[in-house]
């Protein structure tokens, strides 16, 4: 255990992979851990020793419970590690927590942020906010799908499905059965828009308590919801380099296929958090229609520069463009402590 200085951990559900590595780099055993017995391993470590974890469902979990005992963990996205395996042809578990362990060891290596237990219990509520509206969306289509087999066709909008299904209820050329069918569907909806609805609340009022996430919904496109995923999620800004990176991580810029001093770009990466990004491109749609809505001569440089691109390129990719200036700004205004200033760009033109 002495000789330990480096460890790359593959975690599982239930079995855990570990390879241990000395100085050297060479490999000094690896081993496969229950949960409770991984727990009781980490102890034996000398203090200090470098962990090597991908950041995937419980590493953040077992990251804070490893500097609790003083070792050292690093999280790192699976994609960063993928080129280390020894084989891409033959994956096993002990090819990965070598790979990772190797991979840990790299002095580029960009490392992710370990997240707090507050701030995992505020993304829990964005989580299953998501899982019940993909919910509600499936049992709406699959009720739809039903009446229309006995001649009930439905309009595609939620307040035209509340208005039919309630119609149902009470039409007796329905069969008995399949309206006692119907009144589990409504009661069943009528529990997840409960849901839902303490779902917006709870995200609500934590936004509202958190300061960085206040100053954040001063930005146009950036709601309660946005500001407290982007904070919760992000932690610290400063761990990104500058906006464009923190951009690049959220999936809003090209990807580049360049060689020979020739650069080229490609189509949007779309990699990172897929919910961010989904937010972000929500909050564009919305900054855009509220550019076109508006007087010429009130529009604001933002607002110009949004329907001159418009204009140029068309809606969609109009979008993606709004949602990378948009994590710009977020970047700049959470890794800086400054509240959105749309005036800002004449700063930058005065020097």
């Amino acid at each position: 255990m002495m000789n330990i200085t480096t460890v790359g951990v593959d975690l599982a559900k239930e079995v855990i992979t570990v390879c241990s590595m000395d100085t050297h780099g060479h490999v000094i055993k690896t081993r496969d851990l229950r949960a409770t017995e991984f727990s009781a391993w980490l102890v034996q470590l000398p203090a200090g020793t470098t962990l090597g974890m991908e950041a995937c469902s419980s590493a953040h979990h077992w990251a804070r419970k490893m500097q609790a005992i003083g070792l050292v963990p690093k999280l790192m996205a699976a994609e960063f590690v993928q080129p280390f395996r020894k084989s891409r042809s033959s994956k096993n578990d002990h090819n990965d927590a070598e790979a990772i362990a190797i991979a840990v060891k790299q002095p580029q290596m960009r490392f992710v942020t370990i997240k707090t237990e507050a701030q995992q219990a505020r993304l829990a509520w964005h989580r299953c906010r998501e899982g019940w509206k993909e919910e509600r969306t499936a049992l709406i289509n699959r009720t739809r799908g039903l009446l229309l087999e006995f001649g009930h066709p439905l309009a595609r909008s939620s307040k035209a499905f509340t208005v039919g299904l309630q119609i149902a209820l009470h039409h007796d050329a329905l069969p008995t059965q399949f309206r006692t069918l119907l009144t589990h569907v409504q009661q069943q909806l009528q529990q997840l828009d409960q849901q839902l609805a303490q779902c917006d609340r709870s995200i609500a009022l934590s936004a509202k308590q958190n300061e960085s996430s206040q100053r954040l919904q001063a930005q146009p496109g950036i709601g309660s919801i946005s500001a407290d995923a982007l904070t919760a999620t992000v932690g610290n800004a400063r761990d990104f380099k500058n906006g464009r990176q923190f951009a690049a991580w959220l999936g809003l810029t090209p990807r580049q296929y360049s060689s020979g001093g020739k650069t080229k770009l490609g189509r949007i990466s779309r990699r990172g958090d897929a919910y961010l990004r989904t937010l972000l491109v929500q909050g564009a749609k919305s900054t855009l229609q509220s550019a076109l809505k508006k007087a010429p001569d009130l529009l604001s440089h933002m607002q110009q520069w949004i329907l001159k691109l418009y204009g140029r390129v068309g809606y969609h990719k109009t979008l993606v463009a709004i949602a990378n200036k948009h994590a710009r700004q977020v970047w700049a205004i959470l890794a800086k402590g400054e509240a959105y200033d749309q005036d800002a760009w004449k700063r930058i033109v005065s020097t």
